[in-house]
């Protein structure tokens, strides 16, 4: 395919055709010219193919196919490797079936527990994200198939989502919710990116010229095809002028719109290529790796399933070491998730498993084990009675627990925290009767677990574990698989705790993100808050401990990468692995920085006994903050704390280094400074208070205090009054320098204005 010959063949009006989906779920073919058509698909966790044609059946009717864990339980695993093996195996179905881009990873944040698509994203924690964004796009695209990420930018909420403005100032943009991202552009080159339905700062990300031109396109070179969520494209003429590539879905119904202002001269020649382009050069990469999968091998799929779910579970609380349970143990098994799993979430994620474990049959092949759905929508008292009186006298007792989909799912944010009370009714009873009592949580994101948490002696976070969750827990439960979870996402002790609490989700013109960069762990670790869990943690059944910590240097600058090396040794008696996790703090920064923020991380697997030395790098970004007054991240010289160990609020061991930054990144005072500030600033102490004991206004001066608070531009107000003339007035001015406004405006860089 000869990309600019067939722009030059095509007509304006076939050009803007390209411009928009041909069905809900294809593009525009264009025969004549050998332009193929191609398939798009939802696939957070595996491929959704609808075969239904009306809104009823579109998320009902699906082809079979392997439903891995949610994105929030493929963070848990902190495996790079295997989230890419999972995405190859994705992409091999997708060519099975024919599908060309499939629509996921979703990288978006996690502002508040509530989110009702929180289980379709995978963490609180930018980096954790950007890391797992990137291991799925090179899955996905290793195999031939194109990735979406999604949907860019400051889409958190389900309320208001598609017409909502998400007030979010630069610096949390770029630190938080820009950050996963970029980081996938820049590392994965993803072939397509998704922009959302919202708005930000008043501008709909569909028309959003300095994100979608400027950011993605210009910043990041992003080369790819910049596609709508479906309905997203409020103004055709504007989202083409703005960098919007592919409006869906299909037909198009606007293309008179936009064939009207491209004759108005409202669109160019220039604008429309770029677009075409764009889309050509998306189907020529995927008809070039189209390939032949005449069968999918839905066993091994579903092996690679269940080591993702294993790999997620988290083990959060596992008293007196109740875990792992003795195989032929005699156990009852109650509620109704265990015959009836929970395994996915609700909305345009919604699969048709390829196959599906049943959790209490796999428990069963382990133990002697009764079954009780122990409740039902209603509360059944008889329900409650029955799981009751199974539960006594048994070695333990295993009950599955979660939300429902009624409670989470794409389309309505979740009302607080709390479990369905027939499953935390059954949770309290059964603890009265058996001390014995493990809870399997699944659900997509955290739960109030403090409920029960003093009742029960252990607790496993399963979330949606997808088709093979049944055999995963059960595998974790009874020993063939050591816990190696950990958490993707803080679990607080209570809703009102969360920093979003007072402005999630907003109303339906805007949600401020007041919280700024303080989410998540960054929040509650900074604040020195009591959690229930905090942000990495999940118990193992074996021990790690960790030594010998090595930097490669003690003193860092400019562009030179930090190579750390620490020794973590087995001390228990299973073979387990574990996360090692590196966080960064700025030991005294001039902006305001969160306590600490993962950096970096690995997974290592021990035998028991065995010590093996993990390595991880950290570059210049790892230090920097977003500088809003130089347009980029910049890193502020003075010493850094290399913190390592196995959640955030397990720190094992840590180091201190000097990083020697070759430019002073910190902002300019202006004339809106008081006086204080400037004579605690190094940078202009001494010329200052050179001035102010030439005015007389020193120490000895009876007003001193309040000069001491008052901005300098106020201060120079005064002097006329002081009898100094205009001349000497100008004459100091001068020596601050000009208005904050003024130095502002000249600064280089993409200004992210709507």
């Amino acid at each position: 395919m000869n990309i600019e010959q067939l722009i030059a063949q095509l007509t304006v009006e076939e050009k803007i055709s390209l411009l928009a989906g041909a069905s809900f779920w294809t593009t525009q073919a264009i025969e004549r010219l050998g332009i193929q058509s191609i398939t798009l698909t939802d696939g957070p966790h595996g491929l959704r193919l609808s075969t239904g044609t009306n809104p009823g059946e579109m998320l009902m009717q699906t082809k079979p196919a392997t439903a891995f864990p949610i994105e929030a339980a493929m963070a848990a695993t902190w495996n790079e490797a295997l989230i890419e093996e999972m995405g190859a195996v994705m992409a091999e179905e997708c060519q099975h079936y024919g599908v060309g881009i499939l629509l996921g990873p979703g990288m978006n944040g996690k502002r508040s527990p509530l989110g009702g698509r929180n289980f379709e994203y995978f963490s609180e924690d930018p980096y954790l994200t950007g890391r797992m964004g990137i291991a799925f796009v090179k899955g996905v695209q290793g195999g031939g198939v194109g990735a979406s990420i999604k949907h860019f930018v400051a889409n958190e909420q389900e309320t208001n989502r598609m017409v909502v403005s998400s007030e979010v100032d630069e610096r949390t943009l770029r630190e938080l919710y820009m950050l996963p991202f970029e980081m996938v552009v820049r590392e994965a080159n993803p072939w397509t990116v998704m922009c959302a339905y919202n708005q930000v700062n008043g501008t709909h990300m569909g028309n959003h010229h300095a994100f979608l031109n400027g950011v993605l396109k210009q910043e990041w070179g992003f080369d790819g095809l910049v596609m709508s969520d479906w309905g997203a494209v409020v103004d055709k003429v504007a989202s083409l002028q703005s960098g919007l590539d592919l409006e869906m879905p299909g037909p198009g119904t606007r293309t008179e719109e936009a064939l009207e202002a491209y004759h108005q001269q409202r669109v160019t020649d220039e604008q429309l290529d770029d677009h075409v382009r764009r889309v050509l050069r998306t189907v020529q990469k995927i008809v070039a790796h189209k390939r032949e999968v005449p069968v999918i091998d839905a066993e091994r799929h579903h092996a690679v399933a269940r080591r993702v779910a294993e790999e997620a579970i988290v083990l959060l609380k596992n008293e007196d070491a109740l875990l792992p349970l003795s195989p032929h143990a005699k156990v009852a098994v109650l509620g109704a998730f265990a015959k009836e799993p929970r395994f996915q979430g609700g909305g345009s994620s919604h699969m048709n498993p390829a196959l599906l474990d049943s959790p209490y049959e796999e428990i069963a092949k382990y133990a002697d084990a009764v079954y009780s759905a122990g409740y039902d929508q209603a509360g059944s008292a008889e329900l409650l009675e029955e799981a009751c009186a199974l539960a006594a006298g048994r070695d333990a007792v295993i009950v599955f627990a979660g939300t429902t989909e009624a409670i989470e799912s794409e389309g309505y944010d979740r009302a607080d925290l709390h479990l369905p009370a027939s499953h935390l009714k059954l949770i309290v009873a059964v603890a009265h009767i058996n001390p014995n009592v493990i809870v399997v949580v699944n659900s997509g994101s955290a739960t109030a677990i403090g409920a029960y948490a003093d009742k029960v002696k252990g607790i496993v976070q399963a979330w949606l574990p997808g088709q093979a969750g049944g055999s995963a827990i059960a595998n974790v439960l009874f020993g063939s698989v050591t816990p190696s979870g950990k958490l993707s996402e803080t679990f607080p002790l209570r809703l009102e705790h969360n920093p979003s609490y007072l402005s999630f989700p907003g109303n339906v013109c805007q949600v401020h993100y007041a919280e700024g960069i303080f989410t998540g762990y960054r929040h509650y670790d900074t604040r020195k808050m009591d959690v229930l869990y905090p942000f990495g943690h999940g118990l193992s059944y074996t021990t790690f401990e960790y030594t010998n910590l090595r930097l490669s240097s003690d003193v860092l600058t400019n562009g030179e990468v930090l190579r750390i090396a620490i020794d973590i040794t087995n001390t228990g008696k299973y073979a387990g692995q574990e996360v090692v996790q590196v966080y960064v703090r700025d030991v005294q920064a001039e902006v305001v920085r969160p306590d600490k923020e993962l950096k970096g991380f690995a997974k290592v697997a021990l035998l028991p006994g065995e010590t093996r030395t993990v390595e991880v790098q950290l570059e210049e970004r790892a230090f920097a903050y977003y500088a809003e007054h130089l347009g980029r991240f910049a890193v502020e010289a003075g010493a850094f704390e290399i913190m390592v160990g196995a959640s955030s609020r397990d720190i094992r061991i840590s180091a201190t280094i000097q990083f020697a930054s070759e430019e002073d990144v910190r902002e300019p005072l202006t004339l809106a400074h008081a006086l204080q500030v400037w004579l605690q600033d190094e940078r202009y102490a001494e010329q200052v208070g050179q001035v102010m004991h030439h005015l007389h206004i020193d120490e000895e001066n009876p007003m001193y205090a309040i000069f001491l608070g008052m901005p300098i531009r106020t201060i120079l107000g005064f002097l006329s009054s002081f009898g100094y003339s205009q001349e000497v007035v100008g004459q100091i001015e001068a020596m601050f320098g000009s208005p904050a406004e003024t130095r502002a405006e000249s600064q280089g860089g993409i200004k992210l204005r709507g």
